[in-house]
């Protein structure tokens, strides 16, 4: 077989001469190509790095202080004022080094410290600049002098293009907030959920914690926030994901979806090798620095350290703690179907394997027979169950021989693939199926996901796709800038033939997939099945509903003047109160990639001004101005909330890490306590748009992103995400658990829906007619 023949490197037989080497000239020549290859990319990223680390400055202008230092001296003019005449001095004497070499030598030395000194002054002016967050708090469309002044300063310092990591060391540090406005903002936003005797007790906690912990523990705080480039960001990462004990599904990893009206191609192989080439693309641009950098106002930029980790990562379980491995390069992919698992090569001649070629090798696994081997079906459900059986089960089923083969070809993969064998995707005349959608991505059959991947792609039969993310290494943003690279890639830049395969013609001559292989044993399937029945039972318990609010979208929301987040958020406040009769501390996720290795941060979006609004809503005697105005008390309230979280002046994540350094300390805080056992019962989350420049919604309208969503957070909650795509389009994901009585996802759907109209209702007639 041809297939055979290129796997083969060399060959050997015993002759009575001795051993008699056989050398495949295509296997040597797909070594040197690889060899090439791999060079290559060494090279393209030694020279990013030097751009990014020189950055704002570019090489050439290296060499125009080297010339007008050169050209000056050349003029009897010294502009180094006797430094050129003292290096040159100190430079050794030989025949080899001439005067007017050693005056040349000099002088690029004097040119490269002035240069250099010109580098770090920059540098350093650049992270002054990006420190100045006035701009954020200024009303819309106004900007003061001092605004105007840093914009233009921003402008003429970031004139070069900038590559990924370009602005990370000129990033500032997140500062670490006062403990007595902490605890003055944290006390203002649960004083609507609490009753005079408990607000009282809530208060004295916190005078005593003010008055008598807090300035200690403050002090370490401080102290960690100089030592570490974050204060923050290693202690959310170990102790709210990698120490978390429970299933990473529903819980923990949330899901992308597809295009909602539009599939490219509804044959599975095609699609999933556009969608992986489109992916690996991506990765390469990542790999070599040159994706641009998510910027705020075209000029300031995020932290991009998250995307470090996005390909060629796996969560490993531990009894205590799980641990993350990345690899800085992967060159396969592991692949699910129908209860199997393989290996397949994306490399070949050291190129990346073309769409054809992935198409040929996804449909020869779909067309492979053979059953799955005993315990191989339902393997993946030890990722969907608790850690700490996984942990132990990894230690003494997967340590050595073939299950350690065959687990290191999962867990080093770039990223893991399933083919799915159902149907998903928005269909007009189906109801439901959207709920269905988002179910299946979330959780699926709770063993055809690898959930401690850093993502499993999902490519359904009928050419539809998702991905489940796993949460430690990187918040959804970060997911979502390689999610709208790839739906654009695979639509508007690869494209299908008109009968729906990838273009080009495939390598018959690529080796195929590799099964892997298993021994498992009767006990390691017990522990399998232990874990596939808590799974199945937390995925049976997921009451999920999906849907599309049509009814207007942020073009009219921008008539109420107000942003399009905070009407939803208030919206959600007058949805949920209407659900259950009462407020609850409610999170938004918002970002902290202002600073260097920042996150998120927490918006308490009940406030008291959202509630009085909420309560006039309920109130017949109210009128409509009245009503107006406390919407507008409640958004601008909402905004500067949101604006204070990205700025570093949160309240969560600082009273996170005062408990975490109390705990090291040994000491007991009710206060912290009770802050920190407080349920979120409502948990938000808006799906950022980052790329809108890839394709236009106006000439492409039904190209529209479908956004993701997670788990519900409390028992007795709701967790709810929502984009914002396009002008007319609202998408929003609501789960909750159908073993509370409390909740009911499609019923607080509705609730949404009509608060949003209602709320619409006291600004703009229109809203009427469409509802």
């Amino acid at each position: 077989m041809a297939e055979a023949h290129q796997a083969v490197a060399f060959q050997f037989t015993v002759t009575p001469e001795g051993l008699d080497f056989h050398l495949g000239r295509e296997a040597i020549k797909q070594l040197y190509l690889a060899g090439i290859s791999s060079w290559k990319k060494r090279l393209v990223r030694a020279k990013n790095s030097f751009l990014t680390g020189v950055y704002p400055a570019s090489p050439s202008s290296w060499m125009v202080v080297m010339v007008a230092t050169a050209g000056s001296f050349y003029c009897q003019v010294d502009p180094s004022l006797g430094m050129i005449a003292r290096i040159r001095h100190c430079l050794p004497k030989s025949r080899l080094l001439t005067y007017e070499s050693r005056t040349v030598v000099s002088t690029v030395l004097f040119s490269t410290g002035v240069w250099l000194s010109a580098v770090l002054l920059f540098r350093q002016a650049l992270k002054l600049l990006l420190s100045y967050h006035g701009w954020m708090f200024e009303p819309h469309g106004k900007m003061s002098r001092s605004t105007r002044i840093w914009v233009a300063l921003m402008k003429v310092l970031s004139i070069r293009k900038p590559l990924l990591y370009s602005f990370q060391t000129s990033l500032p540090k997140l500062p670490v907030p006062p403990v007595e406005a902490t605890i003055t903002r944290y006390l203002e936003s649960v004083r609507p959920l609490m009753d005079d005797d408990k607000y009282s007790k809530m208060e004295a906690l916190a005078k005593e914690f003010k008055e008598k912990t807090a300035p200690r523990l403050q002090k370490y705080l401080i102290l960690k926030s100089w030592w570490t480039t974050n204060y923050v960001s290693d202690w959310w990462e170990q102790y709210i994901y990698l120490r978390g004990r429970s299933p990473l599904m529903v819980n923990s990893n949330y899901y992308a979806m597809d295009f909602l009206y539009v599939t490219p191609s509804h044959i599975q192989a095609a699609r999933a090798g556009n969608v992986v080439h489109a992916i690996l693309l991506y990765r390469r641009k990542l790999d070599r620095g040159e994706i641009p950098p998510v910027m705020a106002l075209g000029i300031v930029p995020m932290c991009s350290y998250q995307s470090e980790r996005m390909f060629n990562t796996t969560r490993i379980p531990g009894k205590e703690t799980d641990t993350l491995l990345h690899l800085v390069e992967s060159k396969h992919l592991a692949v699910y179907h129908k209860g199997r698992f393989y290996k397949v090569w994306l490399y070949y001649g050291g190129q990346l394997l073309q769409p054809r070629d992935l198409e040929l090798q996804f449909q020869r696994i779909l067309d492979d027979p053979s059953p799955p081997q005993p315990g191989e079906e339902r393997l993946a459900a030890l990722t969907a169950g608790e850690r700490v059986p996984w942990a132990e089960a990894r230690a003494r089923f997967f340590s050595h021989g073939k299950n350690k083969v065959s687990l290191d070809a999962i867990e080093r993969a770039a990223f893991f693939l399933t083919l799915d064998e159902e149907e998903q995707g928005y269909s007009s005349g189906r109801e439901g199926c959207m709920d269905a959608y988002a179910k299946s991505l979330l959780h699926g059959q709770c063993y055809d996901r690898w959930f401690d991947k850093s993502f499993t792609l999902v490519v359904y039969k009928n050419g539809k796709l998702g991905a489940n993310a796993e949460h430690s290494w990187a918040d959804a943003p970060i997911i979502g800038h390689l999610w709208e690279f790839m739906l654009a890639t695979d639509k508007f830049q690869l494209g299908y033939t008109e009968g729906g395969h990838c273009l080009g013609e495939p390598n018959t001559l690529l080796a195929p997939p590799q099964r892997l292989q298993w021994d498992i044993s009767q006990e390691c399937c017990a522990t399998i099945e232990s874990s596939y029945r808590l799974a199945k039972a937390l995925a049976d318990d997921v009451d999920f509903c999906c849907f599309q609010f049509s009814d207007f979208g942020k073009g009219l929301i921008k008539k109420c003047r107000t942003s399009p987040d905070a009407f939803i958020q208030i919206s959600l406040q007058l949805a949920h109160f209407r659900d259950k009769g009462c407020f609850c501390l409610t999170y938004e996720a918002s970002m902290t990639r202002l600073f260097r290795e920042g996150r998120t941060e927490t918006v308490r979006s009940c406030t008291a001004e959202s509630t009085a609004f909420v309560r006039s809503m309920a109130d017949t005697r109210q009128t409509r101005a009245e009503r107006q105005r406390l919407f507008k008390l409640a958004a601008e309230k909402h905004q500067h909330m949101y604006r204070l979280a990205m700025t570093g002046a949160g309240i969560d994540r600082h009273l996170f890490c005062l408990y975490v350094v109390s705990r090291y300390l040994g000491v007991q805080s009710p206060f912290l306590a009770q802050v920190l056992s407080e349920p979120w019962r409502l948990s938000t989350s808006q799906t950022p748009q980052q790329q809108l420049k890839m394709f236009d919604l106006n000439k492409y309208p039904d190209h529209v992103s479908t956004g993701g969503g997670f788990g519900p957070v409390a028992d007795d909650g709701y967790g709810v995400s929502y984009i914002i795509a396009g002008e007319n389009l609202i998408t929003f994901h609501i789960s909750s658990k159908f073993s509370s009585n409390e909740t009911d996802s499609k019923r607080f759907g509705r609730n949404i829906r009509q608060a949003m109209l209602d709320i619409a209702e006291l600004f703009d007639k229109p809203a009427e007619k469409a509802r």
